[in-house]
């Protein structure tokens, strides 16, 4: 059991909440790190607050970084949000996301002294984005040995990846063993103004899928 301190990414849906529980429960000081990337909506980012708070985070910190400037996605840019799920990567696959908000995470852990980092991908029950894959994360663990002064000093970075080979079902009956009340989570991609799901999205699809095959009830549902 660890008791160090570790970087959790935080983008306030289901996927990053289970992380957050998964990091406490092994011990760890969690420093939840969210970003406003340049999103259409703020509603993930409030939930982010929501359950850093609820799961005790030692600190939760809000990085601003604009990939609205680049656009290239259905979440920076211009672009409809699709309303019903498609093949291929989709139009809300944000371009070099991942990468950007696990570099952000990797000096901030430098900073803290921790040599963990946890992120919610999943490579099972996903929308099909590259950088969920377990490739991509043994990657950059590389390039973080590679990249940092505490990988030439020695120290080895580990990216914890506890939801990767799990379904959808799996996340949801792992965060209920776990304490997360998923009703301080958000995952949909085209909120209505007051914050509402609009059931048809992909994330929103994946997580009605989640729910069912756990046979448990999404408390946003009952709002």
């Amino acid at each position: 059991m660890s008791t160090g301190p570790a970087v959790v990414l935080l983008s306030g849906g289901m996927d990053s909440a289970v992380a957050l529980a998964e990091a406490r429960a092994q011990g760890h000081r969690c420093h939840a790190l969210s970003v406003r990337y340049g999103q259409r909506h703020s509603s993930e980012l409030d939930a982010a607050a929501r359950v850093a708070k609820a799961l005790g985070a030692h600190e939760h910190r809000v990085v601003d970084v604009d990939l609205r400037a680049i656009g290239g996605s259905a979440l920076t840019d211009d672009i409809a949000v699709p309303q019903s799920p498609g093949t291929g990567i989709p139009a809300t696959y944000v371009p070099a996301r991942n990468t950007v908000l696990l570099a952000l995470a990797l000096g901030y852990a430098e900073v803290l002294g921790a040599h963990d980092i946890y992120v919610g991908v999943n490579a099972v029950d996903y929308s099909g984005y590259p950088d969920c894959r377990p490739e991509f994360v043994q990657a950059f663990e590389a390039l973080a040995r590679l990249a940092t002064r505490a990988g030439v000093e020695g120290a080895r970075l580990q990216v914890h990846t506890p939801l990767i080979q799990l379904t959808k079902a799996d996340i949801v009956r792992r965060g209920l063993a776990l304490g997360l009340d998923y009703g301080l989570t958000h995952s949909c991609y085209d909120p209505d103004a007051r914050g509402r799901p609009c059931g048809r999205c992909d994330s929103c699809a994946l997580r009605a899928k989640g729910f069912a095959e756990a046979g448990a009830v999404d408390p946003i549902v009952l709002r």
